[in-house]
């Protein structure tokens, strides 16, 4: 499924971007410029909602590749904003060697590449202070609803203007907007070690081989109803769904009531 009328869709975004702004009284947009496409459409979106002098995008390697950075960097000359480029390495090495010596080795691996985008949201969160501006998401449909994202990492932003878009719909508004072909057709990846792509990752999470085109395939016929309800993989696809709700929903507290 593709974005019917993505010139109405294109304008309904827009103004969800500018009342978030406006409620805020936020003088702009902060944007963590990844290299991938998920960044780029949102930083996008961002510029025409407002304008690129109210658009800043943060590069912050954290011993990334050479290539994200670069990638990253074609975005910022094709929007024509200003950028920061802040190394994260240092920061992320020193904390490691406060917390090397806990956690086994099954369980350290995730829980050291999640500091990644923590150390990231912090970084985003210091210069939106500084500037009076939001920290813009870029999280898509297809990996939050299972939960594909760090919680108080990329998924601590203020809003979250593509979050409603599956990965294929993301695809189809970029290039709609004219984002260049090399972004779009990039691998997709979070960085989170040498080598890792995001599909590699979710297929290994969810225990079977899965695409993002698979994925788009599957949530839709599960958000619809129309899935098979005996399959293994709409069923592991189901309990990742399930157990990852407190990832996008308010945290949990009581009332305040007393009987």
């Amino acid at each position: 499924m593709t974005i019917p009328n993505i010139e109405k869709e294109l304008e309904r975004i827009l103004k969800f971007i500018q009342i978030i702004k406006k409620n805020a009284n936020a003088a702009g947009f902060v944007v963590g410029l990844s290299g991938g496409i998920d960044s780029a459409l949102t930083a996008t979106l961002c510029v025409r909602a407002s304008n690129e002098d109210s658009v800043l995008g943060l590069l912050m390697p954290c011993h990334s590749s050479e290539a994200d950075l670069a990638d990253a960097k074609i975005m910022v000359e094709f929007l024509g904003i200003k950028h920061l480029v802040v190394d994260l390495s240092d920061t992320f090495d020193q904390f490691m060697k406060t917390i090397k010596d806990y956690g086994t080795e099954s369980s350290f691996k995730l829980a050291k590449a999640n500091i990644k985008p923590r150390l990231r949201m912090i970084t985003l969160y210091f210069f939106a202070n500084l500037n009076n501006y939001l920290v813009a998401g870029t999280g898509n449909k297809s990996e939050d609803d299972i939960g594909y994202f760090t919680k108080y990492g990329d998924g601590g932003v203020d809003f979250l203007p593509i979050q409603h878009l599956y990965k294929h719909e993301v695809r189809q508004l970029a290039r709609y907007l004219g984002i260049p072909e090399k972004i779009i057709k990039r691998t997709p990846t979070a960085g989170l070690w040498e080598g890792q792509t995001d599909e590699d990752e979710l297929s290994n999470q969810l225990g079977f081989t899965v695409t993002y085109e698979k994925l788009d395939e599957m949530l839709e016929e599960i958000h619809q109803k129309r899935h098979p309800k005996d399959d293994d993989k709409y069923v592991a696809l189901m309990n990742r769904m399930k157990s990852s709700r407190h990832k996008i929903e308010p945290i949990p507290a009581l009332d305040r009531r007393f009987d």
